[in-house]
């Protein structure tokens, strides 16, 4: 993985999005209404220095459908979420 050149501020959380799961693990295709919309989950890429963030560097989390900023850097996309938008970690 290259290194990131972003670093959140205050109680900001950079996350990589996965990409939508067009099949499920049971083999049922998802409709493409479905699947074209934004990723909700992804992979906790750095965080703030705030002592409220709750996540940490490598978690894979849920958040908000249309919370955060979009951002490019290279040829990833990642988004600039705020704490408050993340809803969960998948353990």
């Amino acid at each position: 993985m290259e290194k990131t050149q972003v670093r959140p501020l205050g109680e900001n959380v950079l996350v990589e999005p996965q990409e939508a799961k067009k099949k499920t693990a049971q083999g049922i295709y998802l409709p493409e209404s479905i699947s074209g919309e934004t990723p909700q989950e992804g992979k906790v890429i750095a965080t703030g220095s705030d002592e409220k963030i709750s996540v940490k560097k490598g978690q894979t989390v849920i958040f908000r459908r249309y919370g955060g900023t979009d951002i490019k850097i290279g040829e990833k996309k990642y988004i600039i979420l705020k704490n408050e938008d993340i809803l969960a970690v998948i353990e």
